[in-house]
C-alpha cells in the first residue's frame, strides 16, 4: 500500500458513475423515468418536467429531496419507479473486484440511491458480497449528500473513523463535507458538468479518471 494511504481503515465508495463507468450512462435511463414521474404527478409536458427535475437536483442534492420538500412525494414509490431500469449496460468487473478485495480494512458503499438499487448494480458488476456495509438514502433518513446530516449518519451508523477513512465520489460537491470531517477525498472526474459543479481543490486530495486503474495502482 502506498504510504500516503497506509493509514486508511475504511474505503468508502459512491455508487453511480464510480462502481461502474460513467460511459454506461445509467442515469439517462433514470432521467427518463424521473421525467415521466414528474410529468404525470404535476401534469406537465416533458420540457417542464425536466426543468423541475434539474432545479430540484441542483437546489436539494437529489430530485427526490426536492419532490419531497415541495410536493410531499412518497419516497419509496419514487425510488421503486425510477430505479426499475434495464441493467444490461453493465458488465462484470473481475479486475475491479480483485483490486477492491485486496484493500486492507473495511469497504463501504455510500449512496443517494437505495439499497435494492445498489444491490442490483453490484450484482451486475460482479461486486456482490464485496462490501461490508451499504449506507443508502433510507439509512440517512432520506437526507442526501452533500447535506452534513447524511455524513453524520454514515459515521454514527457504521462506526467509521473519518480521519482513517477515504471517500471516492464523482460529484465534486459531495466531497466537501467529507473533507471537513477529516476524510481523504478522491474525485473521479467523468468530464460531466454536474460532476464538476462547485469543484474546488481545497477539499479534493486526489483527482482520477478511472477507478479500476487507480485502485490497482495502490498495491
Amino acid at each position: 500500500m502506498k504510504a500516503e494511504f497506509s493509514h486508511i481503515d475504511h474505503w468508502i465508495f459512491d455508487l453511480d458513475n464510480v462502481l461502474y463507468p460513467a460511459e454506461c450512462d445509467l442515469f439517462s435511463l433514470i432521467d427518463i423515468k424521473m421525467g415521466a414521474y414528474i410529468g404525470h404527478m404535476l401534469d406537465c409536458d416533458e420540457k417542464e418536467a425536466r426543468r423541475i427535475q434539474k432545479r430540484y437536483f441542483h437546489d436539494h442534492g437529489t430530485t427526490l429531496a426536492g419532490l419531497m420538500h415541495h410536493h410531499d412525494t412518497d419516497p419509496q414509490e419514487f425510488l421503486d419507479y425510477v430505479h426499475d431500469i434495464d441493467m444490461s449496460r453493465l458488465s462484470q468487473a473481475p479486475k475491479l473486484h480483485q483490486a477492491i478485495a485486496n484493500l486492507p480494512g473495511e469497504k463501504l458503499v455510500f449512496t443517494n440511491g437505495d439499497r435494492p438499487y445498489a444491490e442490483k448494480i453490484l450484482d451486475n458488476r460482479g461486486l456482490s458480497g464485496l462490501f461490508d456495509q451499504i449506507h443508502d438514502v433510507i439509512a440517512t433518513n432520506l437526507i442526501p449528500k452533500p447535506e452534513k446530516a447524511a455524513y453524520d449518519s454514515l459515521i454514527t451508523t457504521t462506526g467509521i473513523d473519518p480521519e482513517r477513512s477515504l471517500f471516492v465520489e464523482d460529484m465534486a460537491r459531495n466531497l466537501r463535507p467529507a473533507k471537513d470531517l477529516g476524510m481523504t477525498t478522491i474525485w473521479i472526474n467523468t468530464g460531466s458538468e454536474w460532476g464538476a459543479r462547485d469543484h474546488a481543490p481545497d477539499y479534493i486530495d486526489h483527482e482520477i479518471t478511472d477507478l479500476e486503474s487507480w485502485v490497482t495502482s495502490l498495491h
